[in-house]
């Protein structure tokens, strides 16, 4: 995951933390997060790029949608960087119970 920008690594959070959106569901829940416009020349070639990279599947949902979904290699990676994060920070939940 070293070598994805950190627009990248969201797209990958995104997807991993919804059931097979499409583009439009990722988009929505990127600009909620950034709270500013996700153009679409931004959004579809970084979804593609992570295609490419074997992080993500792309599917058909009808002639004009698309889906993304998690591959395990995407989540993998997910994985190793919630350990490397971890072995530099610790995240506690104290407090919010």
């Amino acid at each position: 995951m070293y070598d994805l920008t950190g627009f990248q690594r969201d797209l990958l959070y995104v997807i991993a933390g919804l059931e097979k959106p499409h583009g439009l569901a990722i988009k929505d829940e990127l600009e909620s997060y950034y709270e500013k416009e996700i153009h679409h020349g931004r959004l579809y070639p970084n979804l593609d790029t992570l295609v490419e990279k074997g992080l993500i599947d792309k599917g058909e949902l009808d002639r004009r949608t698309n889906y993304y979904s998690l591959t395990r290699r995407g989540q993998r990676e997910i994985d190793a960087r919630a350990d490397w994060e971890g072995s530099y920070i610790e995240i506690s939940f104290e407090g919010f119970e």
